[in-house]
């Protein structure tokens, strides 16, 4: 979907952080903007950014674990702007850490609800508006680094970010052929508000706090960054918007966003080559499963450049 101007764009999660980045840089490409969020405070706060800057939006309360108001936001964004183009699946929440064996069957069941969930939810809701349609569009569901190198002591949310992995490369397979393009977004270190959004957001579904980390202690009135030098790496939510719709514009399958991780996840996919057991593949394996054994969706990828010249 090269050209953006005039479309709309469905952002979940949009309010805050990561979402609002891809909501700006949407805005900017000449979109009309729909920011979906849970938390109608974070709405009322960004919607004059757009307004001062002439760009159409508006905003819809919604919490995405919610298909009966899912359907009825889609069709608030359809009365505002027409029809539907682009989807961001950006929602999602911090999980609690700690081995698996160890969270809750409630804190379970509340990051697959909305990090697993909430995805489908906006899949099988969005989607087949614009099949119906036909002026094409473009979906995006975002994932994280962690999906790609699992982190230590996160299990749950390794666990349903590499999932949403799994949904984006197989919805890509299955809209082949069609006008209709699909992303996975694996964003490494950006400026999100994710802390504060994830507390608010599972007191809200669970009547509870989370068991999130709490942020760090302030020392002499400042808040310290958890990791020291994670101030003069991390980068802003902008450049997550920029990167995100240049992908849609590319029709990227996977939308990445830091080299520095490419070495960690080629140890990873070497481990996983070098598990395969040493012997000849049987050529007939091929021919009665070809689709299990090989599928030319991925070859559609091409090296993304940089974003800006050094």
């Amino acid at each position: 979907m090269e050209n953006l101007k005039g479309k709309t764009a469905f952002i979940t999660g949009g309010a805050s952080g990561i979402g609002l980045g891809i909501a700006k840089a949407c805005a900017k490409e000449g979109m009309n903007v729909v920011i979906a969020d849970m938390r109608q405070s974070a709405i009322d706060e960004v919607l004059p950014i757009f307004k001062e800057n002439n760009w159409p939006a508006i905003g819809i309360r919604l919490s995405v674990t919610d298909r009966q108001a899912y359907s009825k936001a889609a069709d608030e964004a359809e009365a505002a702007f027409g029809n539907i183009h682009l989807l961001i699946n950006n929602a999602g929440i911090g999980c609690a850490g700690g081995p698996l064996w160890e969270v809750s069957h409630k804190e379970t069941d509340l990051a697959i609800s909305v990090n697993l969930t909430g995805v489908l939810n906006g899949i099988q809701e969005i989607l087949p508006r614009m099949l119906r349609h036909g002026e094409g569009g473009h979906i995006v569901s975002t994932a994280s680094k962690a999906a790609l190198i699992p982190v230590p002591g996160c299990g749950l949310y390794n666990v349903t970010k590499q999932a949403v992995v799994g949904i984006m490369e197989t919805l890509a397979l299955d809209l082949d052929g069609t006008n209709v393009g699909a992303s996975v977004f694996c964003p490494g270190g950006y400026e999100t508000n994710l802390g504060k959004s994830s507390f608010e957001v599972t007191a809200e579904l669970l009547g509870e706090n989370s068991k999130l980390p709490p942020p760090p202690p302030p020392k002499d009135g400042e808040e310290m960054p958890i990791i020291e030098g994670w101030d003069e790496v991390i980068r802003s939510a902008d450049d997550a918007g920029e990167r995100v719709v240049r992908g849609v514009k590319r029709g990227d399958l996977y939308i990445l966003t830091h080299s520095e991780f490419k070495k960690g996840f080629e140890s990873r996919a070497n481990a996983i080559l070098r598990a395969f057991p040493d012997e000849i593949p049987n050529k007939r394996y091929s021919e009665v499963f070809p689709l299990l054994t090989y599928n030319p969706v991925f070859d559609k990828q091409t090296q993304v450049p940089a974003l800006h010249k050094e």
